[in-house]
């Protein structure tokens, strides 16, 4: 049963109740435009808004998102299914965990391939270790917006504790391209798993703080409570997922509707509530943490033991040291995936696969032609659909309004490169 951790009923500001028709339709002599972003500090990136401002007041917004061509999906069709690894890092790069998760979960479902259980489990952790770390910044990046600068280094901090946890599993802090098809780039060690560990019983403390801090401040209630309010209808019809639909009270949860990985041996609750305004997708965040909490304790303790990888029978996952050495089958394995630049068997067929990211849905339809690169590598991102529900949510609201709606929508430019 889903849960609501924002069960509040308070009167909602929106433009139809607030401002008649005759104010709305002013003569255009009364209007003026306004450029928000790309280098606005509260766009958090490259993004631009075009705004028709009436005063204050916001008449429309208009939505571009041509700063970033970097070539995302068409780099899917020239790298072969480990080397674009390094590709989804760089797409929402708050929690690329996740995006390594959702691409080679993609490229499995594909190929066809069964993950060993200790696989299974390491990514699970992962990918809800980066849920964390992206609704830390989004929520302390409102908080900022709105001026909770406490706030804000609370959630760094914590985000620091699982960057540090990240460079002990794999070396590297920000991108980590740490999945391979298969399986993963290293297995956990006993130090990880007790960074895990500790990590999972110091948190929640923080989290009680941060809540303290800023869920019955005045000014944060009164910035964020009615802003930005989206519908349940609305975020349906819009393709809006993740904490921005279940802030409006749609009860969708990739994890939970369309089990992947080891989610299904979870126990866990899915968050919503009913306002559909920033202060309802705040709510919903802080809460998402602990139920991903929830869920890194419950794996971590009941780890499998075994490969982290589905071995050299099928030759997608390079083999240990210990065959390559000592077997043929693993010297021959080793060459072919690393040297020759072959051996992955893909079948002529289309699939797409979608998982739970931070932000929302993240998937990939991938078109495989029995070579080592996609014939078609397409995403669905998230914060997409989510920025080109932006208009709709600020329309009647004030300037300053902008950069609370914007801060909880989450939007990555990055993930809207076409």
């Amino acid at each position: 049963m889903p849960i609501a951790p924002s069960q509040y009923d308070h009167d909602v500001r929106t433009s139809d109740s607030e401002f008649p028709a005759s104010d709305r339709t002013r003569s255009e002599d009364y209007l003026w435009t306004l450029n928000f972003g790309p280098q606005h500090p509260a766009t958090h990136t490259t993004l631009r808004l075009v705004l028709t401002l009436d005063g204050e007041r916001v008449v429309d917004a208009l939505p571009e998102m041509g700063y970033l061509h970097s070539g995302f999906e068409k780099l899917g069709e020239h790298l072969t299914f480990n080397q674009y690894v390094t590709v989804t890092d760089r797409m929402n790069y708050i929690s690329p965990m996740a995006n390594n998760v959702a691409w080679h979960c993609a490229v499995e479902k594909l190929m066809g391939i069964q993950l060993t259980p200790r696989c299974q489990y390491i990514r699970t952790i992962i990918a809800e270790l980066a849920r964390i770390s992206d609704h830390l910044l989004s929520n302390g990046a409102v908080g900022l917006d709105v001026g909770a600068f406490t706030f804000f280094l609370y959630a760094f901090y914590q985000r620091e504790v699982i960057y540090d946890i990240f460079e002990t599993l794999c070396g590297a802090r920000f991108t980590n391209s740490y999945t391979r098809v298969g399986g993963v780039s290293h297995d956990f060690t006993p130090l990880v798993v007790q960074k895990i560990r500790d990590f999972v019983k110091t948190f929640p403390k923080t989290l009680a703080d941060m809540e303290r801090l800023l869920t019955r401040n005045r000014i944060f209630v009164d910035r964020t409570k009615g802003v930005g309010v989206l519908s349940k209808e609305a975020a349906i019809n819009g393709g809006a997922s993740g904490p921005v639909a279940r802030a409006s009270g749609v009860p969708r949860d990739l994890r939970k509707d369309e089990p992947y990985l080891a989610y299904a041996d979870f126990q866990f609750q899915v968050c919503c509530a009913a306002a559909g305004d920033c202060y309802a997708r705040y709510l919903v965040r802080m809460q998402e943490m602990r139920e991903s909490l929830k869920i890194v304790a419950q794996a971590i303790e009941n780890l499998p033991a075994g490969d982290v990888h589905i071995g050299i029978d099928q030759r997608t996952s390079l083999p240990t040291k210990k065959q390559v050495y000592s077997t043929i089958e693993g010297t021959i394995s080793h060459f072919e995936l690393s040297m020759a630049n072959r051996g992955f068997e893909v079948p002529c067929e289309e699939s797409y696969m979608g998982t739970e990211a931070p932000n929302g849905e993240l998937g990939f339809y991938i078109v495989g032609d029995g070579s080592e690169s996609a014939y078609r590598a397409r995403c669905r991102p998230p914060s997409l659909l989510h920025f080109s529900l932006f208009p709709q949510l600020i329309r009647g609201h004030t300037l300053s309004d902008v950069v609370a709606v914007l801060g909880s929508l989450n939007i990555i430019a990055a993930e809207l490169d076409r």
